[in-house]
């Protein structure tokens, strides 16, 4: 029979077992957080109806969706979760307390060029908080709490959360008498620190934007200080347009908040650059970096948006939200050596028995083991004792718990310290269990 050689597709990560025991901490730290702030779990489906799913989509986004037909209908995979979302909360209105807020960690598709640090398949973990009319500003400050002990709970280092308004830029070109380039312009300037200030002149004026607005615009989006500072500048420029002192207003309001909700000042800033390319946004924008590397770009990113549902209904149904694109940070971690695996195994012991004669006694020592909550496995492999405890090292197993005819008559093990320190000793059952879960504290 001819043999096909296994592989997989470009842009797709699969992980040996180390990797995705790290992989899946990452996971369930970002969910732990989550929950602690009240937000819901939600999944939706990985496949939708075209029509409905591709209803606000166009351009790029459109050219990345895996589509394709199944009998009569015409189906996509999910390209992101916020669509999803906004189909859901729509669908399933009269069934939900508002304000809802939902957390979502799956898998979505997009077809573009894989490149490394981007993937086709990849996890999103979502967080979004949907009201019902209005959506209270505090929501603004309490997201950007939300990442802040997501990345502090993970532990990779020093970030900063950079934060804007759409409102304060909208209102600020249109001072400019710009409305009609608005949204070409916030695409543009959101790519400044991938191109650099000429080419992003270069572009505006491309889009038909006067060369001295262009300059009027750069020296407009480089305003800095602390959030004190910023906001006073910003003030200070005069603008009498309304949504851009809207917009300023909220600024303060959410900076002023975010102190409130426990985030030192240094964990945070308004960063006037940051756009948000996607059209949806409508005020407060959000970008995350980790500042001993930039190259990764925006680690967590979102924002609010006024009118995600609708293509839905015509329900207001404002809402807020933030994603982490948890597999390619986690790929960009590992690469750089900022992660590292551990055990290969999520077992803390190992139980050996020496021979065929044994294993049922060694069965109900690994009985007694997850009873008391502690993960174990059992080698039935009839190898002999050395193939069996270079099983264990090569495994990561902490422990080894060997049973041999003499434990088992006596009812006793020999637990071993596979990395090194206590060396072997005969102990009970319930002795073995107080030693693994004081090395668990």
């Amino acid at each position: 029979m001819e043999k096909v050689t296994p592989r997989i597709l470009p842009g797709f990560m699969e992980l040996l077992p180390a990797d995705q025991i790290l992989f899946n901490d990452m996971y369930d730290k970002i969910r732990s957080v989550y929950e602690s702030f009240g937000f819901l779990p939600l999944d939706t489906p990985i496949i939708e109806l075209s029509e409905v799913l591709l209803a606000k989509a166009g351009g790029e986004t459109e050219k990345q969706i895996y589509r394709f037909n199944k009998g009569d209908n015409d189906l996509s995979l999910r390209f992101d979760l916020t669509v999803p979302l906004a189909r859901y909360v729509s669908a399933h209105y009269n069934d939900l307390t508002f304000p809802f807020k939902r957390y979502q960690m799956s898998k979505v598709f997009r077809g573009e060029r894989p490149q490394k640090g981007r993937f086709r398949e990849f996890y999103q973990c979502d967080i979004d908080i949907i009201g019902n009319d209005e959506l209270s500003i505090l929501y603004d400050a309490e997201m950007p709490a939300v990442i802040y002990h997501v990345f502090k709970k993970l532990g990779i280092g020093d970030f900063t959360i950079r934060l804007n308004n759409r409102k304060v830029l909208g209102g600020f070109f249109a001072s400019l008498g710009l409305s009609d380039k608005i949204e070409e312009i916030l695409r543009t300037i959101d790519k400044i620190e991938k191109i650099g200030k000429e080419k992003v002149v270069a572009e505006l004026i491309a889009a038909g934007v006067p060369e001295d607005k262009t300059e009027t615009i750069i020296s407009f989006i480089t305003i800095s200080g602390d959030r004190r500072e910023t906001v006073e500048k910003l003030r200070a420029l005069g603008v009498e347009n309304e949504v851009f002192q809207n917009g300023v207003n909220e600024l303060e309001t959410v900076t002023e908040a975010m102190i409130t909700f426990g985030m030192p000042e240094e964990s945070f800033r308004i960063d006037l650059s940051i756009a948000r390319g996607l059209d949806y946004y409508t005020g407060t924008v959000y970008e995350t970096v980790i500042n001993a590397h930039p190259e990764f770009g925006s680690v967590c990113s979102g924002g609010r948006y006024d009118n995600l549902t609708g293509y839905y209904t015509d329900k207001k149904l404002p809402g807020i939200g933030i994603s982490i694109g948890l597999t390619r940070l986690f790929s960009q971690l590992r690469d750089n050596g900022l992660i590292a695996p551990g055990a290969g195994t999520m077992a803390k012991v190992l139980v050996v028995p020496m021979d065929k004669n044994t294993i049922p006694y060694a069965v109900s020592v690994s009985a007694k083991f997850r009873e008391a909550g502690i993960p174990c496995d059992v080698y039935y492999g009839e190898k002999g004792m050395k193939q069996k405890m270079k099983y264990a090292g090569k495994s990561g197993f902490p422990y080894a718990a060997v049973i041999g005819a003499d434990e088992m008559a006596s009812g006793t093990l020999a637990l071993k310290d596979m990395l090194g320190g206590s060396g072997q000793r005969a102990v009970t059952v319930e002795e073995a269990i107080t030693i693994l879960k004081e090395k668990e504290e």
